[in-house]
């Protein structure tokens, strides 16, 4: 009877009746990412966006605010160096520059709501619409994570060559979109939201 509880055996049957869930709770993992970044119902934040273009010299610099409300209106109002918005709600995106105005159907322009909704589900935490597009993978912890956006869809693939998401628990620091033609874009994210 000794021998059937020694310490090693008794740990090992304690560990087969432990439920899974106890063993694995520190693992920080995309359904927990999405968890947290849902909870989020709104968001205010200025941004600095740095283009890189392979035709230009020098990388483009721009500036201004982003406003987010769940799950799928977002607003990026570029101040610097020229006024322009960009209002996508639902399956519409509207382009204000200057005294124009230009309204486009997402439904028709594939490519383009695919790329909208990298940044869309995720502040939303969708892992359903960011899996229509992109097969995810996520590195680090809830303290300071990456997700990484890689297309899925042929005609997305020609296009972008992948996506990282930043950020700290439920806020997003930085978008970096790397461009199959060597263009890059990356979008330093700083939170204004109380």
């Amino acid at each position: 009877m000794t021998t059937l509880f020694s310490s090693g055996l008794w740990r090992l049957v304690l560990a087969l009746m432990l439920p899974p869930a106890l063993g694995h709770a520190a693992a920080w993992d995309i359904d927990q990412l999405m968890r947290s970044l849902s909870n989020t119902r709104t968001s205010h934040a200025r941004f600095v966006e740095t283009k890189s273009i392979a035709m230009l010299d020098q990388p483009v610099e721009s500036s201004g605010e982003l406003l987010y409300s769940a799950p799928d209106r977002l607003e990026k109002r570029t101040l610097k160096p020229r006024r322009e918005t960009l209002l996508v709600e639902g399956g519409s995106l509207v382009i204000e520059r200057g005294r124009k105005t230009h309204r486009l159907q997402l439904q028709d322009y594939p490519e383009l709501a695919a790329l909208i909704d990298s940044i869309r589900g995720t502040l939303a935490g969708d892992r359903t619409a960011l899996e229509r597009n992109y097969k995810l993978s996520l590195d680090g912890s809830a303290a300071r994570w990456t997700l990484q956006l890689l297309p899925t869809n042929k005609k997305m693939q020609a296009v972008v060559k992948h996506i990282r998401i930043a950020g700290t628990r439920e806020g997003v620091n930085s978008v970096e979109v790397t461009q199959t033609d060597g263009d890059s874009s990356v979008m330093l994210v700083e939170n204004l939201t109380q």
